[in-house]
């Protein structure tokens, strides 16, 4: 199990437990806040919670970990992205235990010689007096080592010095692993690495597009031809130029301003803000302000940019996730302390819409970990209990919620929590069948007649409460099964919305106490009932997606309004397969013929909505 480091009153399970599988960067702090070390992950939960094994990890991270107080991370869009913004973050902070890159005036370049029958590629510094074709300059050795390696990836170009490509007898180990095509032995004829050469040199060149289109006309042409292999090998050469074509999100347009977003649940706040420098993103910082009981997400905003910026000096531009009042007044306020024009923008478009987009699912995995802290789990079931009159705080809460469409593919989804928070390996779900489509009261019934019958049977644990999505109807059919089942040890609790439908007036529906509990909207109870209602409703909506979606035995493609058989067809040709498709960024999509923005968009959330 993880542990936190030594000293630290970091919470090491309830911070990993809340931790999202997208790529992005993770930053380790002192007790101090200073950076100690930044790093870069595909997979933010798999990569942060290797610090925290019991045993194997190196001295120098042994180290690192016991001088940690707490981890920040930065949700991004690609895991191209996320290489781009560790750079730029340890340039800017220069983390004690990152490796700097000496930051040399002879910026390193990829060279190309003219000389050989066999070209070779290689990093260059200094002066370019060799001949051939120089492709740079790039910002430092690692960018260009990195280049290097996916175009021996891809085309299979030598890189080894002369000397050594002379005097081989034998393809050495890398034509073994598929990263030269030997021409040292003459395992490929001059034409055909003329051939390869030329694609990299289209690729160098940034005519990305003009050899994808010759790639795929390959691929096609040896499938017809039979000659499956070649036409594999294309395939593969064209998804590994797809990612690398990959567009970043986190620099590109240029000046200055800051992405401020936030989210409100559960009667927290969290604030994320991005940097944003000549194009650049410097990093990212959140704040959680107190809130009164009601505040809105445009109200937490407002009050933010008020109190933040009137004290420094704000860019020309923040991107605000929604409009606030008085922003005209606010404008130029910020604009007087500032000495230039400030703008307030939330209607935007391209670019900015997803850097907008990325400041709003980094500020919700900020406010979810915080929500799923072991302290604040354990200070929500105390006041559950007290609520709730029970003896002790509760140490297994169930709750159910129903999905449909109506009444196609319904899903029933039981969620449970425990004193750790969410215990997301005892989720269940249940397609219901054999119901009148609809009839939510008997999908609630079969769900919970199929959930705790199966329980008893195996003599499993047993939850302290049964919350249920509704009213006093829901209530009633879970009493039935419960007496039918003849398990009376469950507190059975409905939550209903109330007469607005409004979060923080939600009405508990207790039947074993016959009474009506009416939470104030600041009361950590009902936090802690609101989250799991709403993680039930988030699990039930996706096991009804996926359900439909099989049901109508379609792929994900297919199932997106506006592509259809010649766009897919596209789509997997361009980019080399469906994993591809997946893999690929909005303007990777974009780049596809007959694909829009806003279709592009749509492909996107299909694949990576959460």
């Amino acid at each position: 199990m993880p542990e936190a480091p030594a000293g630290s009153n970091f919470d090491a399970k309830g911070f990993l437990r809340t931790l999202t599988g997208r790529p992005g960067v993770y930053r380790m702090l002192d007790e101090h806040e200073h950076i100690l070390y930044v790093g870069k992950a595909r997979n933010l939960k798999k990569r942060v919670s290797s610090y925290f094994r019991n045993s194997g990890l190196a001295p120098k991270t042994h180290a690192l970990m016991r001088q940690v107080h707490s981890v920040e991370v930065t949700v991004t869009h690609t895991e191209a992205e996320a290489l781009i913004l560790e750079n730029n973050l340890i340039k800017t902070h220069k983390p004690r235990y990152n490796i700097l890159l000496r930051d040399d005036k002879s910026y390193p370049w990829i060279y190309l010689g003219s000389e050989h029958e066999y070209p070779r590629l290689s990093l260059h510094r200094g002066a370019r007096k060799g001949k051939g074709r120089y492709f740079g300059p790039y910002p430092n050795a690692g960018a260009a080592r990195e280049s290097l390696h996916l175009l021996q990836k891809m085309f299979r170009v030598r890189q080894c010095e002369d000397s050594f490509f002379s005097n081989r007898s034998r393809a050495c180990l890398q034509y073994q692993i598929d990263r030269c095509a030997a021409p040292c032995v003459a395992l490929i004829s001059p034409q055909d690495y003329a051939r390869d050469v030329r694609h990299t040199v289209l690729f160098l060149e940034g005519k990305s597009s003009r050899l994808k289109d010759e790639l795929v006309q390959r691929m096609e042409a040896a499938a017809l031809q039979q000659e499956y292999e070649q036409a594999a090998v294309y395939r593969d050469q064209i998804a590994s130029l797809s990612r690398v074509q990959e567009r970043q999100y986190v620099s590109g347009e240029s000046g200055d301003l800051d992405i401020v977003a936030a989210v409100v649940s559960a009667g927290v706040a969290c604030v994320q803000v991005f940097f944003i420098r000549n194009g650049v993103n410097l990093g990212n910082k959140h704040f959680f302000p107190r809130i009164p009981a009601d505040s809105s997400l445009e109200d937490v905003l407002s009050a933010f940019v008020a109190q933040y910026y009137l004290s420094r000096s704000a860019p020309a531009a923040l991107l605000l996730n929604a409009e606030i009042e008085d922003a005209d007044l606010l404008s130029e306020a910020l604009a007087a302390r500032a000495g230039h024009k400030v703008r307030l923008l939330h209607r935007v478009r391209s670019e900015k819409a997803r850097w907008l987009k990325m400041g709003v699912a980094n500020a919700e995995q900020a406010l979810a970990a915080r929500l799923g802290s072991q302290a604040g789990v354990q200070a929500r079931l105390e006041a559950l209990r007290r609520e709730l009159r029970l003896e002790e705080p509760p140490a297994r809460i169930e709750c159910f919620d129903i999905s449909h469409t109506q009444g196609e593919g319904t899903v029933a989804s039981c969620v449970v929590f425990d004193r750790e928070g969410a215990r997301k390996s005892d989720y269940r779900r249940f397609n219901i069948r054999d119901v009148t489509p609809g009839d939510d009261y008997a999908a609630m019934e079969q769900a919970l007649l199929r959930r705790y019958t199966r329980l008893k049977k195996e003599d499993s644990r047993l939850p302290d409460i049964v919350l249920i999505d509704g009213g006093k109807g829901q209530v009633g059919v879970a009493e039935r099964v419960m007496e039918e089942l003849q398990v009376s040890e469950m507190l059975i609790v409905g939550v209903s919305k109330g007469p607005e439908r409004k979060a923080g007036m939600e009405i508990l529906h207790i039947p074993a106490q016959d009474r009506q509990l009416d939470l104030d909207a600041t009361s950590p109870a009902l936090h802690l009932i609101q989250q799991i209602r709403d993680e039930a409703h988030r699990f039930a909506i996706t096991g009804h997606r996926l359900r439909r979606a099989r049901a109508r035995k379609i792929s994900p493609l297919e199932g997106i309004p506006g592509v259809g058989p010649r766009r897919r067809q596209q789509l997997l040709r361009q980019l080399g397969g469906l994993q591809e498709v997946a893999r690929a960024g909005v303007e990777d999509l974009c780049k596809v013929p007959g694909i829009s923005p806003a279709l592009a968009q749509q492909i996107y959330d299909t694949f990576h909505g959460e």
